[in-house]
């Protein structure tokens, strides 16, 4: 089907940017089906998408595509695309690897940086699953969720403070992502996503040469925290 990614349609749907992810109660979430890849998928869903990749810019993966670039590669290639994400036969591409300072460290952070195109399905992926998700998480979860910041954490906890409490306990997943276990991640995943298509999308890209390498990416660590893997 052709796909007119210019042609300023306001997007709509469960994948849209504009829906106001907070407002919703977990009452208005549907169930996963066997086609939450359709929703993937769908023209508005790609649309918004494609909006917050090249909004997002960032460097080209191993291909060397811009996020420039992207739209007219989508017009020419996106009907296969789409059938391989339907049909089960999607491999994303090798990660590039990329080393980045430590603000006040001498030591290096590891990063891997997914070609556009992926960037793109992860955040298409993103978009589906996170309004659903993310109700099921406790209020006092700040960590990578839309709407939060850390501020508000911080805010909280000054609040207990003039409440009487003098304790703060601060705890992060040292190196979560080097060492979670990919097949109790899956499943987990797999508890609520009978989608099969899906469940092995996102372990391909589990395995696309990054997180199996001990190298995260943002779209990455992303994607497993809006699936509930990590309740911030």
């Amino acid at each position: 089907m052709a796909f007119n990614w210019e042609a300023g349609v306001k997007p709509q749907g469960p994948g849209a940017r504009g829906e106001s992810l907070a407002a919703r109660e977990p009452t208005e979430r549907r169930m996963f089906s066997e086609h939450v890849m359709e929703d993937v998928v769908e023209r508005h869903n790609m649309q918004a998408a494609l909006k917050q990749v090249r909004a997002n810019r960032g460097s080209p993966g191993v291909d060397g595509m811009s996020v420039d670039e992207l739209p007219d590669v989508l017009k020419t290639h996106w009907p296969a695309i789409k059938d391989q994400l339907l049909d089960g036969t999607y491999q994303p591409m090798v990660i590039k690897r990329v080393e980045i300072p430590k603000p006040g460290s001498q030591e290096k952070r590891k990063l891997g940086v997914p070609c556009v195109i992926d960037r793109l399905i992860q955040q298409a992926l993103l978009q589906v699953l996170q309004w659903r998700w993310d109700p099921t998480f406790s209020e006092f979860s700040y960590g990578f969720r839309p709407g939060r910041r850390a501020h508000q954490a911080v805010a909280q906890a000054q609040s207990y403070m003039e409440q009487g409490y003098n304790v703060v306990v601060d705890m992060d997943l040292k190196q979560f992502f080097d060492q979670v276990c990919h097949d109790r991640l899956m499943s987990r995943l797999a508890e609520r996503i009978p989608d099969k298509r899906l469940l092995k999308l996102i372990r391909s890209f589990l395995q696309a040469g990054s997180l199996a390498d001990g190298l995260v990416t943002a779209p990455e660590a992303s994607m497993c925290v809006a699936l509930g893997l990590v309740n911030g």
